[in-house]
């Protein structure tokens, strides 16, 4: 995982040279109303009312509006949301109103190793990068007709991203990570052997269009500060409270790019993409655009997008996009700019922020 110091200090860096705030740009909604994305583990629910306790340890209450869902492996009725479910909630009015949940919901993205069955059931390992290692999840065998039709090169070697939902205490080890519906369709190559980025005429593009896609394994955008500036909301163990340097919880916003040189990434794998994206650097600003809701905001480069970039599929959220994954959002970020988790990705642009 990327050290968020590093990610901070060339934003900051970059901000003085180019005379800019170091702070991330205001997004762009535009023109309709925010969105805030609030993360959490729900503590009560109600048909009404909805109350979870942050990252920070801070308790907050929202109101549920009559039309809003949720999401856990199925539509669901807030009401039934058990305590101790993490989740992640769209909402509007100033970030007051709950209008969509998704809850205990993850990404599972790699490359197929090996499969074997347990039952009904399907145990599959997967090779999810240098960064995320490897991992086996279950299929379960009333949702392996949908992900084996969109996934017909079932077998070692080739992609795999399926959404689904992550039983346990959210904390990675241990967890059951369950596949239920497919992410994309599969690319029909093995992962080691991606298409060549087109030619490209008349010099660089100051955006490139393609697909935008979520991860839950992206680092947040934190980074360390000295005493006196840390954030009114953090909230330190007592037996670390007067230390000088501690670690300040990002926004949850951050970025996966692929194309990064791999001296500065530290990944043998950086720098492969189908869709002719330019080189970048961890800590750059990378404004995205959901070209299907017309918001926008600027992202911090957070991590490494090596396995992103192996992806050469379309997104047909509103327009079939070009060929290409172009970047990898955090869920905070993917849900402020208009994404749904469960359709998993938007067609989108990309810049400099």
């Amino acid at each position: 995982m990327t050290d968020p110091t590093t990610v901070h200090r060339r934003r900051a860096l970059a901000a003085a040279v180019l005379g800019r705030p170091p702070e991330r740009p205001e997004s762009s909604d535009g023109g309709q109303e925010p969105l805030r994305a609030v993360t959490g583990r729900i503590l009560d629910a109600s048909p009404h009312m909805i109350v979870v306790e942050a990252g920070n340890g801070a308790e907050e209450r929202l109101v549920v509006a009559p039309w809003a869902v949720a999401w856990r492996g199925g539509d669901v009725a807030v009401a039934d949301l058990p305590a101790g479910t993490n989740v992640i909630m769209r909402t509007v009015h100033q970030g007051k109103v709950v209008d969509r949940i998704w809850a205990d919901t993850t990404r599972i993205t790699g490359t197929i190793v090996s499969i074997r069955t347990d039952g009904k059931d399907q145990l599959v390992e997967l090779d999810a990068g240098p960064h995320r290692g490897r991992h086996t999840i279950v299929i379960p065998y009333r949702a392996s007709g949908r992900l084996r039709v969109r996934h017909p090169k079932f077998e070692p070697g080739y992609l795999f991203d399926a959404i689904g939902v992550r039983e346990g205490e959210g904390e990675g080890e241990g967890d059951v990570l369950s596949a239920l519906l497919p992410a994309t369709s599969q690319p029909p190559y093995r992962a080691r052997a991606v298409p060549v980025p087109p030619p490209a005429y008349g010099g660089a593009q100051s955006r490139v269009a393609g697909t935008v896609t979520w991860s839950d394994a992206i680092p947040e955008s934190g980074h360390r500060a000295r005493d006196g500036h840390r954030t009114e909301n953090t909230r330190l163990p007592d037996d670390r409270q007067g230390t000088t340097d501690q670690h300040i919880s990002g926004d949850g916003h951050g970025a996966a790019y692929p194309m990064l040189e791999r001296s500065d990434s530290g990944c043998d794998d950086a720098g492969t993409s189908c869709a002719g994206l330019p080189y970048l650097a961890l800590g750059s600003l990378l404004n995205v655009q959901n070209t299907c809701t017309g918001r926008a905001m600027s992202i911090p480069i957070v991590a490494c997008g090596c396995l992103a970039g192996r992806f050469c599929d379309r997104c047909v959220e509103c327009d079939t996009s070009p060929r290409g994954r172009i970047a990898e959002v955090s869920p905070v970020s993917f849900v402020e700019l208009g994404g749904d988790l469960i359709k998993g990705c938007f067609n989108a642009r990309i810049g400099l922020g």
